[in-house]
């Protein structure tokens, strides 16, 4: 197995939608910051930059302060995951239920957990088994 190199996570590979490994996991971030924390939370989010994250151990503080608002968001809402909020994007409101926001970001998240994986492999490195049951 490759040893990892810092380099290779923010290095640019064109076949892949954002770019790096450090771009599509801040893109995930961004996409639980926006639909969980300023659309159902309606908190006032500061979005986190590609730059901000320059490293693995970055990336995973990242990800506990997007565990913290997903806890957040559970605890808000409890057992009314069936309510609909009004949610607007790109100028465009509509309503969506507290189900269908969460699981648009999971489902999400995975699509590009697959593509960092896949990136992971151009890269020469053999991912880690990311299965969530066994």
């Amino acid at each position: 197995m490759k040893p990892y190199q810092q380099q290779t996570f923010a290095r640019k590979t064109a076949q892949f939608g954002r770019g790096s490994i450090r771009n599509l996991l801040e893109h995930i971030a961004n996409t639980y910051e926006f639909w969980l924390g300023e659309q159902a939370l309606q908190k006032e989010v500061a979005f986190t930059s590609y730059e901000a994250v320059q490293n693995i151990k970055d990336a995973w503080l990242l990800f506990q302060e997007i565990d913290k608002l997903v806890e957040e968001f559970v605890a808000s809402f409890g057992r009314s995951y069936l309510t609909n909020l009004e949610v607007s994007i790109n100028d465009t409101s509509t309503k969506a239920n507290l189900l269908k926001l969460f699981t648009h970001v999971i489902t999400h998240e995975y699509h590009h957990k697959g593509q960092i994986l896949s990136l992971s492999r151009h890269l020469g490195y053999v991912p880690v088994d990311t299965d969530i049951m066994r």
